[in-house]
């Protein structure tokens, strides 16, 4: 309980020191999608769950994914191209209209549900995960101040990836390497059953 405070002040704290990023135009963005519509969907909810649903999601938290892409912060071979034309007002932008678009919901699997709802609430004390709630929400809402991203209704298998690339230290674009951390931990069981958990979150 009380590491679970100190990463929850944790997390509080790394939010309240951020700058807000300036605000994009969700029409301009609707405007410029229309290259991200092929892996994401017009309204950004996905059909291929190895691509990010991004409706819904925190637009501060989208911003920086697009910079750190283009930054090479965080590698990724089909985003690099992408995002390679993209000015810091285009990104806004798009971020703007993703952010302004309603997330569609799926279900969990009901077999890896309960250990999954356990490792998002009360994380593994005897191997030392963090519960996924103390910087993403007891409803998985995220932390957009600190953009820490939305994870309710995120694909399962999306989710899968991004753990296990954290955890094998493919992707390095975490606050103070705490996604890196704690995934470290978490067993390949952990990460599937959380990870669908996520997914059915409402």
């Amino acid at each position: 309980m009380k590491k679970l405070v100190v990463i929850a002040a944790t997390c509080a704290l790394l939010g309240s020191a951020t700058a807000a990023w300036a605000a994009g135009d969700a029409a301009a963005g609707k405007a410029k999608s229309a290259t991200c519509a092929a892996c994401h969907n017009p309204d950004g909810n996905s059909t291929n769950p190895q691509y990010p649903k991004l409706a819904g999601q925190s637009a501060d938290y989208l911003t920086k994914q697009l910079m750190e892409f283009k930054s090479g912060t965080r590698v990724n071979a089909i985003m690099v191209g992408m995002v390679a034309p993209l000015s810091p007002q285009d990104m806004e932008d798009l971020a703007a209209f993703y952010a302004s678009q309603q997330i569609a919901r799926s279900a969990a699997d009901p077999a890896l549900a309960p250990a999954g709802e356990a490792v998002f609430r009360g994380g593994n004390l005897n191997s030392g995960v963090s519960a996924c709630m103390a910087c993403h929400g007891a409803t998985g809402a995220g932390n957009p101040a600190a953009k820490f991203p939305t994870l309710a209704g995120q694909h399962a298998d999306y989710v899968e990836l991004q753990l296990k690339a954290f955890r094998a230290m493919e992707r390095a674009n975490d606050a103070g390497q705490m996604m890196r951390q704690n995934a470290a931990k978490m067993t390949d069981q952990e990460i599937k059953a959380v990870s669908s958990y996520i997914q059915g979150l409402q």
